[in-house]
């Protein structure tokens, strides 16, 4: 009688936590889905008589849409939600110019467990410590992506970029090499032809 009774009560606490989950899941996406479509929201055209949900600047779209993020990244921490609400808050804030949170969002974000989403904020983050003068951290985004590609983020892309880096740099002849195995590697596709005029034009 004793083991049935405890095994009744873990058995609600097991369909509690999994309800709970559930109710907060969906919670979770469906403020993700609006904060989103906060940010997809167009532009008021010059001009025009300012319209309900418009924005006058990507700044102000930004501001709206970077508080949302952030809310939901803190609300809720423990969720797969957050992970991608970490991502988008990074990427608003580099839109605000406000470099210090934006690589705080970002390295949230690259820890997720979805390699999908950790990729695009490593893309992300390797390109903020290029604009801030710290390429060595932004090569070593770049490699890691390279060596661990994803859906998001393919070798060839981060290759690229990695390339451009390398031209900002004035290293052509690094850039030249990546651009080589690149148009190798992705004949048909749209990387290789990237490449292709890339080494055409150097």
């Amino acid at each position: 009688m004793r083991w049935a009774v405890i095994g009744g009560i873990a058995a609600v606490l097991v369909v509690s936590a999994f309800v709970f989950y559930t109710i907060r899941s969906s919670q979770a996406e469906s403020a993700l889905g609006q904060a989103i479509d906060l940010y997809d929201n167009p532009l008021a055209q010059p001009g025009a008589p300012p319209e309900a949900g418009t924005y006058t600047t990507t700044a102000a779209r930004a501001k709206e849409a970077n508080r949302e993020f952030v809310a939901i990244a803190h609300n809720f921490n423990w969720l797969p939600q957050a992970a991608k609400a970490h991502y988008f808050a990074g990427v608003t804030y580099i839109e605000l110019d406000e470099d210090g949170n934006a690589e705080s969002e970002l390295n949230a974000g690259a820890g997720s467990w979805n390699r999908n989403l950790a990729n695009l904020a490593k893309l992300a983050l390797a390109g903020l410590y290029h604009q801030t003068n710290r390429d060595s951290l932004a090569i070593s985004e770049y490699n890691q992506l390279i060596a661990k590609p994803s859906t998001t983020v393919s070798a060839s892309v981060a290759q690229l970029a990695l390339a451009d880096l390398y031209v900002a740099e004035g290293k052509t002849d690094m850039a030249r090499n990546i651009w080589a195995k690149v148009k190798d590697a992705d004949k048909d596709g749209a990387a290789g032809q990237i490449a292709e005029q890339k080494l055409a034009a150097k």
